[in-house]
């Protein structure tokens, strides 16, 4: 078992303790959080043992799992990885893209891996479809959330919306070309509303709104490729695909059949895939307990969330030179 230490302990944090308790790929040696108080607190109700100080967390275990707030990711992540641990991020990355790329060439200097909490490519409504996008033209995302006070502290864009440029990169294969957005501040200091539309080298183009001042949750995505249209319901849990093929010469009663200008028939299929239940965050922390065991790449590397993290401030730069 690979002994695994947690740095914050928050409120993700003490998701992240919990599931890590359970898991039986890990060993779980202990968190540090630096609000003595807190620790105390956490360390008391749970029974879970408080170092003193991240370095005597970082020198006492093999994996890293970095649960702080975004400015400290790099100082953390550096200090474990220099050490010659295993670092699981939190998303995003870092706070600036230089960080994230400065991570990248320390973990390739010291052999380490590095993984992403990029949850969402867990999510068991995602992962259900996966496989069926292929090549997508125009894919189009909501994520909208009720307001909440936690996470004002940054753009919505690295709050919420990163949830799906980091999905939209992990399944377009092309580069960015255009980023047009826009965005309105309206209860916090940095957007709490944006709305994007990234266009790729391969013409595919993809629409993105998210919010956190809504009236309702929702995490939808929808994706249209040739002959095929997917649908990710991440709050629901549920998923569909609808197919068109060539219409058979003689269709049943109940069939349904689309013919377009040019008399060409198509018949449309409904499937909605078998949604496994399963617990993202576990998921995703003991894959990358696998990619370590195995010496394989893991699932969201260091590279998917600087791709990720690059995007969402090419965003957050075209929203401020349109209000500026």
């Amino acid at each position: 078992m690979l002994k695994i230490g947690v740095l914050g302990a928050g409120h993700l944090g003490k998701i992240h303790l919990r599931l890590l308790q359970q898991s039986s790929l890990f060993d779980l040696v202990g968190f540090y959080d630096p609000n003595a108080e807190n620790a105390q607190k956490v360390a008391q109700e749970f029974g879970y043992h408080s170092f003193d100080s991240i370095s005597e967390l970082i020198h006492a275990v093999d994996v890293v799992d970095i649960v702080t707030p975004t400015l400290s990711h790099f100082d953390c992540a550096k200090e474990a990885i220099q050490a010659g641990k295993h670092v699981f991020l939190e998303k995003p990355i870092s706070n600036t893209v230089a960080e994230a790329e400065e991570l990248i060439a320390l973990a390739k200097k010291h052999g380490v891996k590095g993984q992403v909490g990029h949850v969402e490519r867990f999510n068991p409504a995602f992962t259900a479809v996966r496989d069926f996008i292929k090549n997508p033209m125009f894919i189009e995302t909501h994520r909208l959330a009720e307001f909440n006070p936690r996470g004002t502290d940054v753009p919505v864009v690295l709050d919420l919306m990163i949830h799906d440029i980091d999905a939209i990169l992990s399944v377009v294969q092309s580069e960015v070309k255009n980023i047009h957005a826009s965005g309105v501040a309206v209860i916090s200091d940095s957007p709490d509303i944006a709305n994007a539309r990234i266009e790729f080298e391969n013409g595919c183009v993809a629409n993105i709104t998210s919010s956190r001042i809504s009236m309702k949750n929702m995490r939808k995505s929808r994706f249209f490729q040739k002959d095929a249209y997917i649908s990710v319901d991440y709050l629901e849990k549920v998923s569909e695909i609808v197919r068109m093929q060539d219409a058979p010469e003689q269709p049943g009663d109940f069939d349904m059949i689309l013919q377009n200008a040019e008399g060409v028939k198509k018949q449309i299929y409904f499937d909605h895939p078998k949604v496994e239940k399963n617990n993202a965050i576990l998921d995703e922390l003991e894959t990358f307990a696998k990619a370590i065991t195995d010496n394989s790449t893991p699932i969201v590397t260091l590279q998917d969330g600087t791709k990720a993290l690059q995007v969402a401030y090419q965003i957050i730069e075209s929203m401020q030179q349109i209000s500026g």
